[in-house]
């Protein structure tokens, strides 16, 4: 195997290990409450069911990284430069998501968050899609589902 094939197979592993990373310590952040807290939360009628969850994060978080990766390999520029930091700034912003929600139990504060990195999602999105489409278009379930979560989120927030 010659020497970029391994730097680009370390690149994917480096953004699959980040990403799920990121992924692992939100799943702690919401194991401390999904359980307890969680359950005792009026919910809105199109709540899912808690199973679904894990599983739909975890795929998210693959998308995610090997979207991140295509750019990655990306030749080095502003615009790539700019894309790996939104990417950056949308995985911090999920992963507080998670500790104002189900750490601290501050569902307003949360929906100040998930806000926030909506936006920082389609920025990304934007800057990925300018770069490589198919990176891109890695993105859009991602967007579909935070979009889904803003919507969940304000719900929670209102009704409790």
């Amino acid at each position: 195997m010659n020497r970029a094939r391994r730097r680009d197979i370390a690149g994917l592993v480096g953004f699959l290990l980040l990403s799920l990373g990121v992924s692992a310590l939100g799943g702690l952040a919401t194991s401390t409450s999904v359980g307890g807290w969680y359950r005792t939360l009026e919910k809105p009628p199109f709540n899912p069911p808690d199973w679904v969850f894990a599983p739909v994060w975890t795929a998210l978080f693959v998308l995610m990284a090997v979207a991140a990766w295509r750019i990655w390999r990306r030749s080095a520029s502003r615009l790539r430069s700019q894309a790996l930091l939104a990417y950056g700034v949308q995985l911090a912003l999920n992963l507080l998501w998670s500790v104002l929600f189900f750490g601290l139990q501050t569902i307003g504060t949360a929906l100040a968050d998930i806000a926030a990195l909506l936006t920082a999602i389609i920025v990304t999105l934007a800057l990925f899609w300018q770069l490589d489409r198919l990176a891109g278009i890695l993105l859009l379930p991602y967007l579909a589902w935070v979009t889904f979560a803003t919507v969940l989120n304000a719900s929670l927030w209102i009704l409790n």
